[in-house]
């Protein structure tokens, strides 16, 4: 009753669902990133890659008994969210800015349009889940057989135009945790001066790294499809 309840209950189960979510994005972004070693190690695409190592490691059991509680993971944060930004218009009489007790932290753009961010998120998640995890992870859960990660990777951002909105949904991502982050800690309790100051830089950093990973993940494969390895895409959709 005090999570469907009270406003502070409510804000405590988005910002664990939102933690839950930063680690998800950390352990993802490393997997990813294993493509741009292995650019550099010259085994792109190859089957020993560090890339397919990690894609194997996220078709281990373990981890498709995962999946469920991402899922829900993401389903009480998106669904939190809404509930949370309607209530707040509902009693402001209109479409305002998240409310946060530090002023000068609410002047943000990002404070003023979490709901909005929070939208292309999961528009553009939704996109992401027809490119990636239901050619993979969910064949390996039904027993279908996963594409080729690397062919999907190319396959993907040969186009400019899916880069671009891929690099948005990432700006997205930035925007919505810089806030998100300090925001999660807040709620729990961390609001002095000293650590709120040091949350928001933290904020930033881990934002920015979330961002760089996916991003270079993202622009090493449009690279590789259109210039470095434009023959690898259909041998590799031979095998």
């Amino acid at each position: 009753m005090f999570m469907y309840k009270s406003s502070i209950g409510k804000k405590f189960v988005q910002s664990i669902s939102g933690a839950f979510l930063i680690l998800f994005l950390l352990l993802h972004g490393t997997i990813n990133f294993f493509s741009v070693i292995d650019t550099f190690t010259g085994k792109f695409g190859a089957p020993d890659g560090l890339f397919q190592k990690g894609c194997d490691f996220m078709a281990l059991p373990i981890v498709d008994i995962m999946v469920p509680i991402l899922a829900l993971g993401f389903i009480v944060h998106i669904g939190y969210g809404i509930w949370l930004t309607v209530q707040n218009m509902r009693a402001r009489g209109g479409i305002k800015r998240y409310e946060v007790p530090n002023k000068g932290a609410a002047d943000s753009w990002s404070s003023k349009n979490m709901f909005v961010l929070g939208m292309v998120i999961l528009g553009l998640l939704i996109f992401h889940l027809t490119h990636f995890w239901a050619k993979m992870q969910l064949q390996d859960f039904t027993g279908g057989e996963a594409e080729n990660p690397y062919m999907l990777l190319l396959q993907t951002f040969k186009s400019p135009w899916i880069l671009a909105c891929y690099i948005l949904w990432f700006v997205a991502i930035f925007l919505h945790l810089t806030h998100g982050f300090w925001s999660m800690f807040q709620t729990i309790g961390w609001n002095n001066q000293i650590w709120f100051k040091r949350l928001k830089v933290i904020g930033v950093i881990v934002a920015a790294l979330i961002f760089c990973i996916f991003t270079a993940c993202a622009v090493n494969a449009f690279v590789q499809a259109n210039f470095l390895q434009p023959d690898l895409l259909p041998q590799l959709k031979a095998l």
